[in-house]
């Protein structure tokens, strides 16, 4: 009997899970592609010299940043795809005619693909540190919690961005809008304090500048430090707020 409330969201989380499973493209892109871009970015700066002065190697600063980004991408835009997939075919539409609720329906698509993410992290992680031998100060475990928490938020905003397309090209054009401005002002290309007054405060209520923040905190430091938890709790209340407006969204387009 105390698991009854809890079989509608249990149920939506295997459906999709399923639905991964069977779609062998889409776990190549979660599994594979972060992982061999990470590769790419490696030899990329192989034969890059370390300036005498910095303390760490190009592929260091950048690719521990990498580590959160590609996360964020890969899953926004599978999620944005797959749930305007289920908008478009009709079974959102028809599931929103049940008695299920709509914390069940939009909890089991977060934690389906949550646990992708999770999934994602580990293994772009583990070919960076253990592979490729990425260096960071603090323990590899903080960067891959950071890339799964990125990733999360890279769904949540998936989830949100969905309900604004029509089509499934219409998502991915949410692509240029919803992630571009994020990676070329996060601090990735250009230090953000070095930023212009308006770009860095621009920079400063996105999500994803706080997530690369916090990676770099674990690069230059072996402990975790409170502006990593700070940024970590920013990036977190950005994915609850994208959920909360996604399952707004939630509704039926058809009388």
């Amino acid at each position: 009997m105390s698991t009854a409330p809890l079989r509608p969201y249990t149920a939506t989380t295997g459906r999709i899970l399923r639905q991964l499973r069977n779609d062998r493209r889409t776990v190549a892109m979660i599994l594979v592609v972060p992982a061999v871009l990470m590769a790419l970015l490696y030899f990329v700066y192989q034969d890059v010299p370390t300036p005498p002065q910095a303390q760490s190697s190009l592929f260091d600063r950048v690719g521990i940043s990498m580590l959160g980004i590609l996360p964020f991408i890969v899953m926004f835009l599978i999620t944005a795809i797959a749930m305007q997939r289920e908008r478009s075919s009709g079974t959102l539409e028809r599931l929103l005619t049940t008695p299920l609720r709509k914390l069940d329906l939009l909890g089991g698509y977060g934690t389906a693909f949550s646990l992708a993410a999770a999934a994602q992290a580990g293994v772009a992680c583990l070919v960076a540190f253990v592979l490729l031998g990425l260096n960071a100060a603090g323990n590899p475990g903080w960067v891959m919690l950071i890339a799964v928490l990125d990733a999360v938020l890279g769904v949540a905003l998936g989830l949100l961005a969905s309900a604004f397309a029509r089509t499934e090209f219409q998502a991915v054009q949410f692509m240029p809008v919803v992630v571009a401005p994020q990676i070329f002002l996060c601090g990735l290309l250009v230090p953000r304090g070095q930023l212009p007054g308006w770009l860095e405060a621009v920079s400063d209520v996105m999500p994803l500048s706080y997530a690369v923040d916090a990676l770099q905190e674990v690069a230059i430091h072996p402990e975790p430090t409170g502006k990593m938890w700070r940024d970590l709790a920013i990036v977190a209340a950005f994915a609850v707020v994208a959920l909360g407006l996604g399952a707004a969204t939630l509704r039926r387009r058809t009388a």
